[in-house]
């Protein structure tokens, strides 16, 4: 019997260790490439597992709310982790900029999208594909360009939104839109187009993308969560940042 109750409790025990070399992370869209790279080097180097979930910030805010099982936070603005710490649900004083996005206006197609962007003006196109500005702060970013172009009545008709950064590249990248506001962490690496025609929005025409993480209330035992938060902060992972397009907060 004793001999029985001491292999449960090692099995228990066991497992509880797996459950604490895990943490779950919800990260929004635009940075899901980077993230992955980043998850990986961290595996390698601590030995821990790292399941990533994308999505728009603005649903994760949602499953949060209602209970989600995350343990960090990787957002698309600051808003929202500051939001969530408000309402005791992220962990007040480790929310941090991790970094600052662009918006970059993208077709498949070499050519089409000019250097400038007076594609936008001209008109010469059925569909632009944006992220739904309601749940992702790209989304609401391409409005804010629309606007301060006076482009936004002009082109009502012709907006068609994607629930996430990711829907809306892929409007693009199916040419069911011809273009489209997309992260440049998914469409430069190192500076370089890796396909299509772009038009780097100028960050004057819309308000600065400052991305924050946080870690959430179902993390504050997780060793591994408060690990990766630190991570975040190295030059090995900001190094990953920067091959994708963003840059970082002086700390």
């Amino acid at each position: 019997m004793r001999r029985n109750f001491v292999l449960i409790f090692l099995q228990i025990s066991l497992l509880i260790s797996i459950q604490a070399a895990e943490v779950t992370v919800a990260v929004a869209s635009n940075f899901s490439l980077p993230m992955r790279k980043i998850a990986a080097q961290f595996e390698a180097d601590f030995g821990h597992k790292v399941r990533l979930s994308f999505g728009s910030t603005g649903a994760f805010y949602s499953q949060i709310k209602n209970g989600g099982p995350f343990h960090l936070l990787v957002a698309a603005d600051q808003e929202t982790p500051a939001r969530l710490e408000k309402e005791g649900l992220g962990l007040a004083g480790t929310r941090f900029t991790y970094a600052q996005g662009r918006l970059v206006l993208w077709s498949r197609q070499a050519g089409r999208v000019d250097k400038e962007g007076e594609i936008l003006k001209a008109g010469h196109f059925q569909k632009l594909a944006l992220a739904n500005p309601k749940l992702a702060p790209y989304g609401v970013a391409a409005m804010e360009t629309l606007h301060s172009l006076s482009l936004t009545e002009q082109l009502k008709s012709k907006l068609v939104q994607g629930e996430n950064i990711s829907q809306a590249y892929q409007f693009v990248e199916t040419e069911n839109a011809q273009i489209g506001f997309v992260a440049m962490s998914q469409v430069f690496f190192e500076g370089k187009l890796l396909k299509g025609s772009a038009w780097i929005v100028p960050p004057q025409l819309y308000s600065p993308i400052q991305q924050d993480a946080i870690l959430l209330l179902a993390g504050q035992q997780n060793s591994v969560a408060i690990e990766l938060m630190r991570y975040l902060k190295t030059d090995k992972a900001k190094s990953v940042m920067s091959a994708y397009g963003y840059s970082h907060p002086i700390q």
